[in-house]
């Protein structure tokens, strides 16, 4: 017995539990969720997607509503990444980076274990706690109004990806001003505490769309919490039916069966299965069932029965997991050339936006001193800054080979400023003093491009738009005179 603990010890020296990785794990996804919307450059978040001012922020690049082309591969690239964990990790994302999996560590490993006693054990999750006692009782409306708070800050982290948090916190200062804002808050908020405190895991096994998908996704390769049968014995039977309950009766059946019936794994399984049953729906991958049985059977200076493996390693023992696999290629694939095409589209930012429609009347034809004319032609322009800062824009006119600085700016006569996240309303008036074409069966219609910048970086804040200038017949010319 000494021996086998001798060399149960050497065994776990140097052992760090799943939980404890994940635990630090949790910490730093939501330090990492609380600090960046915070996180600014040049006025610009990482990820913001403003309902209020309608706008994009990514990658510290601000895109108006008008650039949200790039919305839907942001999306692909969410849920491609997540299917693609999937297919190697299986629900890893459930068990280490699903909100609601960090929320109900917090509340029932610390908050209900750590911070108030009602939980005997961590590693006991199976037993509900007793609130039939006055102390309990008091401890645990103590403990929902601490969920309370929790889930407020939440919702508030939350709604900080979709109103900045200068914004949020000058709204807060009249929030009668902002209902809907309020409500959303706290609806969220109320969701959450009534999933932590109330609905609990169910919302993995039942509700959560994710489980329903996740077999279609799995392949023999994918790692995942798996019990070795082949090691510790076939404790259920084909039909899911359980045929042994003690060591004893195990082993008579199977001599070489390593499995204590210790029901560790069981016990600590915050979604109450059994892993030795095989892969179930409610399985997320919180790797919980290995620390417990590393624990039992490193004491016995044995690995652990449930490892985190795929199938073909540890139950059809045909070889090693192959990670590097054409289905995982397949999706690294696709993740690089979608977040190629968010690249390029995004390298592509229209700095200024502009519109430009031709008023209804055609041209006016005024006289001018000389016998001379002058052809006007009208434009209702909308611009908008889509940068941080304030800027003064102007136009050019670039007209076709042969009439080259013929066709001039009449108004506006000097540049205009416009503030950022504006659309600034202008009429500009093209007009000519020349005789451009002298045709005398038709206007004739001149492709022009109008050329509109930023004074202070014609370079970068710049955008050119095709549009027309027409030009009067010739016998409407002698009219007018």
């Amino acid at each position: 017995m000494e021996e086998s603990g001798l060399k149960g010890k050497a065994y776990l020296a140097g052992w760090i539990p799943y939980r404890i990785r994940r635990y630090w794990f949790f910490i730093l996804v939501t330090v990492f969720t609380l600090v960046v919307p915070w996180v600014r450059i040049e006025g610009n978040h990482l990820f913001l997607l403003s309902f209020d001012k309608l706008k994009l922020h990514l990658m510290f690049v601000q895109f108006d509503m008008q650039e949200l082309y790039l919305m839907p591969f942001v999306l692909m690239f969410l849920f491609i990444g997540i299917f693609g964990i999937t297919v190697l990790g299986g629900r890893f994302f459930c068990g280490w980076m699903c909100p609601q999996t960090i929320f109900r560590v917090a509340y029932r490993d610390f908050l209900e274990t750590k911070v108030f006693k009602l939980r005997k054990r961590i590693k006991n999750k199976q037993q509900e706690p007793d609130y039939s006692t006055t102390t309990n009782k008091i401890k645990r409306v103590a403990l929902l109004l601490i969920s309370v708070v929790l889930a407020l800050l939440a919702a508030t982290d939350l709604l900080w990806f979709f109103v900045p948090p200068e914004d949020f916190l000058q709204y807060m200062h009249n929030p009668a001003e902002h209902p809907i804002l309020i409500g959303t808050i706290i609806g969220i908020a109320t969701f959450l505490v009534y999933d932590i405190v109330f609905l609990k895991e169910d919302f993995c096994a039942y509700v959560c769309p994710y489980s329903r998908i996740q077999s279609v996704l799995y392949d023999d390769d994918t790692i995942m919490a798996i019990y070795n049968p082949n090691r510790g014995g076939e404790i259920y039977s084909d039909q899911h039916v359980k045929n042994f309950t003690t060591q004893k009766s195990l082993l008579s059946v199977n001599p070489t069966a390593e499995c204590t019936t210790c029901e560790s794994c069981v016990t600590v399984c915050p979604t109450h299965i059994d892993i030795r049953k095989g892969l179930q729906l409610e399985c997320i991958n919180c790797l919980e069932c290995v620390d417990a049985c590393t624990e039992v059977m490193g004491k016995l200076g044995k690995p652990s029965l449930v490892e985190w493996s795929s199938e073909k390693e540890t139950l059809f023992m045909k070889g090693k997991t192959h990670y590097l696999r054409p289905k995982i290629i397949g999706y690294a694939v696709i993740l690089l050339i979608t977040a190629a095409i968010m690249i390029v589209m995004g390298s592509e930012k229209e700095y200024m936006l502009l519109n430009i429609n031709k008023e209804n009347r055609l041209f006016g034809i005024k006289h001018m001193d000389e016998g001379k004319i002058r052809v006007d032609n009208a434009y209702t322009v909308l611009l908008q800054n889509t940068l941080n800062e304030d800027h003064e824009y102007y136009f050019d006119v670039i007209a076709p080979a042969g009439m080259e600085g013929k066709i001039k700016i009449g108004e506006p006569a000097k540049p205009f400023k416009v503030k950022p996240g504006i659309v600034k309303k202008k009429v500009i008036v093209l007009y000519t003093d020349e005789i451009l074409v002298n045709d005398t069966s038709k206007d004739t219609v001149i492709p022009i491009t109008i050329h509109a910048y930023a004074m202070d970086d014609k370079e970068k804040i710049v955008t050119n738009k095709e549009s027309t200038f027409t030009f009067p017949r010739a016998d409407l010319l002698k009219e007018e005179k």
